[in-house]
């Protein structure tokens, strides 16, 4: 019984104590090709996306949602 407390105690502070999920927000995006749309916008230069897409069959663009002065995660 006090094991059964215990975990349940665990479990309601790490849900308490998750944050929210965010976007990212970066200014480039690799784009896959023949994936159904798949896509990582986690990139701060061009280059470091170009360094993803190279030999992978995908591309880089600007992401469409990015904020400029919105603080990155």
């Amino acid at each position: 019984m006090k094991f059964a407390i215990f975990a349940s105690a665990i479990a309601l502070v790490t849900i308490a104590a998750a944050a929210p999920a965010q976007a990212q927000n970066y200014p480039w995006c690799v784009y896959w090709n023949g994936t159904g749309g798949a896509r990582n916008c986690g990139f701060v230069t061009y280059e470091q996306c170009m360094a993803t897409a190279r030999g992978a069959g995908a591309m880089c663009q600007r992401n469409p949602g990015y904020e400029p002065n919105k603080p990155m995660r």
